[in-house]
C-alpha cells in the first residue's frame, strides 16, 4: 500500500519529532563531564542532567496519553514542541546548574507529552495494517537510531563546538513543528469525550516518579512510596466510572505482552550503548568523539531493522518476528562478553552491534504493532501512552542496573564488570524470547 501526499508530509513531521527526543535523551551524556566544569556541576551531582529528563518523560508519558485523548492529540502535539523549544533555549543559555536541571526536566516533560501525542496521530492517520506497521516501522527506526545518533552527536558538538548546542539545536527543529503541524496533522480526537480520572492521574504519575527516583537513586524509601502508590492507583482503576487504564484494555494478551516487549527492548539496547560507551572510553582510551562515531553502525543497523521489520512480520507473522528479534539480539550481545582490553576488539564489537540494531528494531516494530493492534481510535491515545511509558520506563531502567552489575565487579576491574553487565544484559533478551513465544 502507498502512502498519499498528506500521509507522507504527515509522517515526515511525526518521525522527525521522534527523532529529535530520541537525541536529546542520549546528546549529553558524552557531555556530561564537560558540562559539570562549565556550569559548575560537583561530579558526584552531574548525572542528574540526565536524570531529572528521564524522571519527567518515564514519570508523566501516561497522564499526557490520555490528556492527548482530552484535548485533541495535535494540540498538545503542538504545545509540547513548542515547550521542547523554550527548555532547549533555557538549557543552552544556562549558567547555573539550578537552571540547566530546569531546562533538562522540562525537555522531559516535552517528551511526554509529545511522544504518545505524535504515536496516537500516527496510528490513526494509517489505518491498522501494512500501512500503519510501515509507519511504525520508520518512526521505530528513527526514535531508536536517533539514541545512536545522541551518542555520536554528543561527542561531535562537545569535542568541535560546545555542548550547548546539543540543546540549542532543537529550536528551529521545534519552531518548524509547531507550524507545520496545523497544515499537516489533522486534528485528532474521540467523537465523546472521556473524564479525566484526576485520582488515578495523581496516583500513577507520583507512583512512577517514586520508583524511577528510587531506582536511579537507590532510595528505599522512595521505592516503597512508589510502591504503595501504584498499588493505590490499582485500587482507584477497579472502583472510578471511567479509568485512566480501563482494566480491560490492561486484560488484552496484546496490550500487557506488547508492552512488556516494549520495556525489555528498549531496556537491554540502550544500556547496552552505555556500557560500550564505558570500555570504549575507559578501556580502549576513546575519545567522546571516536566512541560516538563507532555506534554510528548500530544507528546504521538500526534504521536497518526498521524498514525489515514491518516485511518480516508480514512474512512470518507478529509473535515468531519478537521472538526471532530477541533471539538474535540476545546472541549478538552474548558475543560482546568476550572483548577485550585490546584495540583489534572493536572489529568484532562493531559487527555484534550492527546485528544486534538490525534484530532490536525488529522486536520495538513488533512491540509497537502489537501494542496498539485491535484498539478503537478512542483508545489510540492511551495505547500510546502505555508503549511510550514502556520504552520511557525501560530506558530509564536500563542505566542504573547496568550500571549497579558494574559496580559491583568493580573490585576485579571494570572490564570485569562489563562483562557480567553484559551477560545480564544477553539473557535478558532471552527471556524475553522465551516469554513472548510461550505465553
Amino acid at each position: 500500500m502507498t502512502f498519499t501526499r498528506r500521509q507522507r508530509f504527515a509522517l515526515v513531521l511525526l518521525i522527525t519529532a521522534s527523532f529529535t527526543l530520541a537525541v536529546d535523551f542520549s546528546v549529553l551524556n558524552v557531555a556530561l563531564p564537560t558540562i559539570g566544569t562549565d556550569v559548575g556541576f560537583p561530579l558526584a551531582d552531574v548525572q542528574w542532567v540526565a536524570t531529572a529528563f528521564a524522571l519527567c518523560a518515564a514519570g508523566f508519558t501516561l497522564l499526557f496519553g490520555r490528556v492527548a485523548d482530552l484535548f485533541g492529540r495535535r494540540r498538545l502535539f503542538m504545545v509540547g514542541m513548542a515547550v521542547l523549544g523554550a527548555a532547549s533555549l533555557l538549557g543552552g543559555l544556562a549558567g547555573s546548574p539550578a537552571v540547566l536541571l530546569v531546562a533538562r526536566g522540562a525537555q522531559g516533560l516535552a517528551t511526554a507529552a509529545v511522544t504518545p501525542a505524535a504515536l496516537s496521530l500516527l496510528t490513526t492517520t494509517f489505518p491498522e495494517g501494512n500501512a500503519r506497521e510501515r509507519a511504525l516501522g520508520l518512526n521505530g527506526a528513527l526514535m531508536a537510531g536517533g539514541f545512536t545518533t545522541g551518542a555520536i552527536l554528543g561527542g561531535l558538538l562537545t569535542d568541535l563546538l560546545s555542548w550547548r548546542w546539543a540543546f540549542l539545536i532543537n529550536v528551529p527543529v521545534a519552531v518548524l513543528a509547531v507550524l507545520a503541524a496545523p497544515l499537516l496533522l489533522p486534528e485528532s480526537r474521540p467523537a465523546q469525550r472521556p473524564r479525566l480520572d484526576l485520582p488515578g492521574a495523581l496516583t500513577v504519575t507520583l507512583g512512577l516518579l517514586a520508583l524511577i527516583y528510587a531506582i536511579t537513586t537507590g532510595t528505599l524509601i522512595a521505592l516503597l512510596v512508589g510502591v504503595v502508590l501504584l498499588g493505590g492507583f490499582a485500587l482507584i482503576e477497579r472502583r472510578v466510572a471511567a479509568p485512566l487504564v480501563p482494566v480491560a484494555i490492561l486484560a488484552r494478551r496484546t496490550v500487557g505482552w506488547g508492552n512488556l516487549v516494549g520495556l525489555l527492548a528498549f531496556l537491554t539496547e540502550t544500556s547496552l550503548v552505555f556500557l560500550l560507551t564505558w570500555y570504549l572510553q575507559k578501556v580502549l582510551g576513546y575519545s567522546p568523539l571516536q566512541a560516538g562515531l563507532s555506534f554510528a553502525v548500530l544507528g546504521i543497523g538500526t534504521v536497518l531493522g526498521g524498514v525489515a521489520g514491518p516485511k518480516l512480520i508480514a512474512l512470518i507473522g507478529n509473535r515468531r518476528a519478537i521472538g526471532a528479534g530477541f533471539l538474535v539480539q540476545a546472541l549478538a550481545t552474548g558475543a560482546l562478553v568476550l572483548i577485550g582490553p585490546s584495540g583489534v576488539w572493536i572489529w568484532p564489537l562493531l559487527v555484534a552491534t550492527f546485528a544486534g540494531g538490525v534484530a532490536n528494531l525488529v522486536v520495538i516494530v513488533g512491540f509497537m504493532v502489537t501494542a496498539t493492534a485491535g484498539l478503537p481510535n478512542a483508545e489510540q491515545g492511551l495505547a500510546a501512552g502505555l508503549t511510550t511509558m514502556s520504552q520511557q520506563v525501560g530506558i530509564t531502567l536500563g542505566i542504573p542496573i547496568m550500571s549497579a552489575i558494574v559496580t559491583m565487579r568493580s573490585a576485579e576491574g571494570l572490564l570485569a564488570g562489563v562483562h557480567s553487565a553484559i551477560g545480564v544484559n544477553a539473557v535478558l533478551c532471552l527471556l524475553g524470547a522465551g516469554a513472548f513465544a510461550i505465553l
